[in-house]
């Protein structure tokens, strides 16, 4: 049998947001399994959040073969806290780490003796490969030829490049069967509809912003289900799980308009009546292709604004400029599409004065939400080796920093975030579209609650 978990959120990090949803990259890797004739499991400990001591209580009573553990940089500790404990239960269990951190550092997590192998990059095809030969008692020379799997091997560590999926629909729909639907939070803040789950329908990416590094894990090139595929996982959330709403999570939603515009007739001859919203940038936006979008239940786009100083947007490397943000958010605002953007505050090089035009520009575009984020460099990313280079950091835990400036640190960028939310939100003109977004009952039912936790978040 093999189990597969995630790990338990920090407690007070500022990277942990209450919400849970799903993990469906696990969940593409237990329906992998599954098909491939595996028994298979999953504890998704982000969501119920078990100690380390009853991670080893539930390997005891379940014995698995193989634990594949996902891993974030800012679960790092607890990860590696997770493995002691289940080696400890179980000597001879084999442990696999996969995710994001794992597939950029990899030495990171083998340097620790209970960490058995590592996953690099998409991890379906690799875990079924690794666990046949952990299960047939490979040698590790066969270990060592599969691609994406990383291991301590003779004098070092043995790690084989990831091999990409080419047609994502040979892959079965995620597992959300072995998942505690029922404990979830189905709901999606840019969508009215109840219950809403997320979907995710492409992989890879070909851009290459400096705070980011998802190329390495998904790869540089854009793959998509095929429209037919993706339908069919909407009809199928519909049937199994009464799915009202989906979100999109995929960074690129509409860089091929053909897909989307296809994906979007299939949606309308199903009659499948599903309201949705999706993550795209504003340079790959048209009159013809958000008509097609809106007519198939399109309501919201999210946008990684970033900043609003074109300096910094240059730093980023996003190769959109204010004028094309200005206009992607007019596009959306005539289709009757509603729009949320994201700014980041506190990037390498950044002034107080570029985050007050961030803001500015937030009061310009006026988007039905917006969020201001504080830069947190991740291990890998073009910014994150420039920070370690200068020296100008905050350092939050063992792997994740933060600018540091004689203008600012982490502490005074967080009062900045409060005051900017405050501001952005506290507005007349946006507590009336509030109103008529919610009605006036859900309206009132929230209340200055809901009103202060927004403002003060």
């Amino acid at each position: 049998m093999i189990l597969l978990m995630t790990t338990a959120p920090p407690s007070n990090g500022p990277w942990y947001l209450g919400k849970r949803l799903p993990p469906l990259g696990l969940a593409y890797i237990a329906s992998t399994l599954e098909e491939a004739g595996f028994d298979v499991k999953i504890l998704d400990n982000y969501l119920v959040k078990k100690s380390a001591t009853e991670i080893r209580q539930t390997v005891e009573e379940l014995k698995p073969e193989i634990v594949g553990i996902t891993c974030g940089s800012a679960t790092y500790r607890q990860c590696i806290e997770n493995a002691k404990a289940i080696k400890d239960a179980l000597p001879l269990c084999k442990i696999v780490a996969g995710g994001w951190h794992p597939s950029y550092v990899p030495e990171s997590m083998l340097k620790h003796r209970e960490i058995d192998y590592v996953v690099v990059g998409e991890g379906e095809r690799a875990m079924v490969d690794l666990a046949r030969a952990i299960i047939h008692d490979e040698k590790e020379e066969v270990i060592a030829k599969i691609p994406g799997v990383a291991f301590r091997h003779k004098s070092g560590i043995s790690k084989t490049p990831p091999k990409f999926i080419d047609d994502l629909d040979d892959l079965p729909f995620p597992a959300r069967h072995l998942l505690p639907m029922q404990l979830y939070d189905r709901s999606v803040e840019f969508l009215k509809a109840r219950p809403a789950d997320i979907m995710s329908v492409a992989r890879g990416c070909p851009f290459n912003c400096a705070f980011c590094e998802t190329r390495k894990l998904w790869g540089s090139t854009c793959r998509f289900f095929s429209p037919e595929r993706i339908v069919r996982e909407i009809a199928h959330l519909v049937k199994c799980y009464g799915t009202k709403g989906i979100y999109f999570i995929n960074d690129n939603f509409t860089i091929n308009s053909k897909h989307t515009k296809e994906t979007c007739r299939l949606m309308l001859e199903s009659h499948l009546d599903i309201e949705w919203a999706c993550d795209t940038r504003v340079n790959m936006l048209s009159d013809g292709l958000l008509d097609i979008m809106s007519k198939a239940g399109c309501r919201t786009i999210w946008f990684g604004v970033e900043s609003g100083s074109p300096r910094i947007l240059k730093k980023l490397n996003r190769n959109t400029s204010l004028e094309q943000i200005e206009q992607g958010i007019k596009l959306c605002r005539k289709k009757g599409i509603q729009t949320a953007c994201s700014f980041m505050m506190g990037v390498p090089g950044e002034t107080l004065s570029d985050m007050e035009m961030s803001l500015s520009f937030a009061k310009k575009l006026n988007p039905d939400w917006c969020r201001f984020n504080v830069f947190i460099a991740y291990p890998d990313s073009t910014l994150y080796h420039e920070i370690l280079q200068s020296g100008q950091y905050d350092q939050l835990d063992d792997f994740l920093f933060t600018v540091k400036t004689a203008e600012y640190d982490f502490k005074s960028l967080l009062s900045l975030q409060r005051r900017f939310q405050k501001e952005f939100n506290r507005n007349p003109t946006r507590l009336l579209r509030k109103l008529k977004r919610e009605g006036p009952a859900v309206f009132l039912k929230q209340g200055l609650r809901t009103l202060f936790s927004e403002i003060d978040a």
